[in-house]
């Protein structure tokens, strides 16, 4: 079976897979990112030793988790209390960003510290990197659960599109809005998707005027521009059948984002693959490369899209 056959029948497979996780959201989108992002963690530090330097692996895996789960905290909230209440118990918690917080200030330091025992390359390099990885990958897909978990009750302006009194929302209401979270998702996987494949194609019948040759050499600025239009226009097509509270303009902005900073992130990743001398992060998805390599884009994108909805949109 050839490598394009190959291509082809995991993208048939696993798209549908992204899809339908993406529409149910909760705990399966949280672990289908927890997932995602552990991988791409694990091959940006295959990368990362490739050039000699030894990152703390396992404690870098760890921290990334507890990430993930920082924006999943108001879901992991409710459990932990309804858990204390069985026992009795008052626990304080503290808020998102808190926790996030908190969670740096002592990772921070125990990375430093069990490098005095390490002993092994360079302590910079070591400790650099391994934090590094955690914030590159982990804190940047982390936001993509963070999106999807803005369409609720406390973060949605449910006011604003429905006839809602105080906070008091009703659980069908509540349900056509988080339905909207998945339906924004899945407009953010379309609009990569599609903004690669065009600027593929188009690169490889008109390209001629090459962006960064010494890091990507097949990218060029015909097949980069195409990809930009075909993005945005996917965000304003699915916004306009499926995102009723969002406007043309956020739908164009959205694209335009997804569309300039999704091909930046797939740059900077091929920059990393360069450096380490390797053409795909990994050989875990046949045909596609790594896990690193087909969420790169997302990577540079989700934080973005993330602010954009939490601080203009909403």
């Amino acid at each position: 079976m050839s490598n394009l056959a190959v291509r082809i029948l995991v993208s048939v497979v696993a798209i549908p897979l992204i899809l339908l996780v993406s529409l149910t959201g909760g705990f399966y989108f949280f672990v289908f990112i927890a997932l995602v992002s552990a991988l791409a963690l694990y091959e940006y530090y295959g990368l990362v030793r490739s050039k000699g330097i030894r990152p703390q692996v396992v404690i870098g895996l760890l921290f990334g988790l507890t990430i993930n789960c920082v924006f999943f905290f108001d879901t992991l909230q409710y459990f932990v209390l309804k858990l204390c209440s069985v026992f009795g118990l008052a626990v304080p918690l503290p808020t998102m960003l808190q926790v996030l917080l908190i969670s740096m200030l002592l990772v921070f330091p125990l990375v430093l510290l069990l490098e005095l025992f390490r002993d092994v390359g360079s302590a910079i390099t070591n400790v650099a990197t391994t934090l590094f990885g955690v914030c590159y990958v982990s804190l940047f897909l982390g936001s993509l659960i963070g999106l999807r978990e803005l369409f609720v009750p406390g973060d949605f302006p449910f006011y604003r599109y429905f006839d809602v009194q105080g906070l008091a929302v009703p659980d069908e209401i509540a349900k056509i809005v988080y339905d909207w979270g998945g339906y924004t998702i899945i407009a953010v996987f379309a609009s990569i998707w599609i903004c690669d494949t065009a600027a593929y194609f188009t690169g490889r019948a008109f390209g001629k005027r090459r962006i960064f040759e010494r890091v990507s050499p097949n990218k060029t600025w015909e097949g980069a521009v195409v990809g930009l239009v075909f993005a945005v226009a996917t965000f304003v097509v699915v916004g306009q059948l499926l995102l009723p509270y969002l406007s043309i303009t956020s739908a164009v902005i959205c694209g335009t984002i997804i569309g300039l900073f999704g091909q930046l992130g797939d740059m900077v990743e091929s920059l990393l693959k360069r450096d380490a001398g390797v053409k795909d992060s990994s050989a875990f998805i046949p045909g596609h490369g790594g896990v690193l390599d087909r969420f790169d884009s997302l990577i540079f994108v989700a934080p973005l899209i993330f602010f954009y909805f939490d601080f203009v949109v909403f």
